[in-house]
């Protein structure tokens, strides 16, 4: 048996977008992967890059809301090892506004940012309680804590954050800890599509940020090492945000109030 064989298996979600593949190429030195994604081609086209990198990658096409295709992943997965990390990485908003939302729109954003992730969290449940020391880390969104749009979407993550505070607390005692990662915009190649039809969309969203610079890709992927890592050991049932102060607050207020001399502080 090689080294690589007897590692253990980290299981990434929507593994072929950019925080995906981040996260995955940062667990990569340590574990084996498991990368999933309903892109299959966008999927293998990342396992490659990184199994040319030394990584043992491999790829799983996988409709997470289909809980068969999530019981087929497992039964998939169990076969390379013993599973430490799960990664619920996969999501995304279908609908901007209350509004505008249909109900199809809030039954996909539920079913995919919440719904999914609690699903595969119990898929691998078993596998995560019988490694002894795992831990899993739930992609949620700053949306999840404040109010900035997409609210079906940003209700789902609410949900999922909450609902990694009751597995940390449930699950602690088989020497698992939960917990979830909070970004806010991230330099993703979707956001740099934005930037090719309007130039100036990272300057009007930095200008709700404290600190200004907005993350990376792979200051999610850090992050995420922490928390799994045995740095970490104490650490379960937090919200990170890697959110350059947003969850703070935010400096875009009214030049009005903030220009007044008569305000004295609440």
């Amino acid at each position: 048996m090689t080294d690589q064989a007897k590692r253990p298996v980290a299981v990434i979600t929507g593994a072929a977008g950019d925080i995906g593949a981040a996260i995955a190429a940062k667990l990569s030195a340590t574990h084996a992967l498991a990368l999933v994604d309903i892109n299959l081609e966008a999927l293998e086209a990342v396992a490659n890059v990184l199994s040319e990198q030394g990584a043992d990658a491999h790829a799983y096409k996988c409709d997470l809301t289909n809980p068969d295709d999530l019981t087929t992943l497992s039964d998939l997965v169990q076969s390379l090892g013993s599973v430490a990390i799960l990664v619920n990485n996969a999501g995304a908003a279908a609908t901007l506004s209350l509004q505008a939302m249909k109900t199809e729109e809030l039954a996909r954003d539920l079913a995919l940012n919440l719904e999914a992730a609690l699903n595969c969290f119990k898929t691998f449940a078993p596998a995560l309680i019988e490694n002894g020391n795992a831990s899993l880390v739930n992609i949620v969104s700053i949306n999840g804590l404040g109010t900035f749009g997409h609210p079906s979407y940003s209700a789902a993550k609410a949900g999922l954050i909450h609902a990694t505070r009751a597995i940390a607390v449930e699950y602690g005692k088989f020497g698992l800890r939960a917990n979830s990662v909070a970004p806010g915009t991230v330099k993703t190649q979707a956001w740099k599509a934005r930037q090719q039809q309007n130039p100036g969309v990272f300057d009007e969203a930095l200008a709700w940020y404290p600190y200004k610079q907005l993350p990376e890709p792979e200051d999610i992927a850090e992050a995420v090492g922490f928390l799994t890592s045995p740095t970490a050991r104490c650490i379960t049932g937090v919200c990170l945000p890697v959110d350059s102060g947003l969850s703070a607050g935010s400096p875009a207020l009214p030049r009005t109030f903030t220009q007044s001399t008569d305000f004295d502080g609440l």
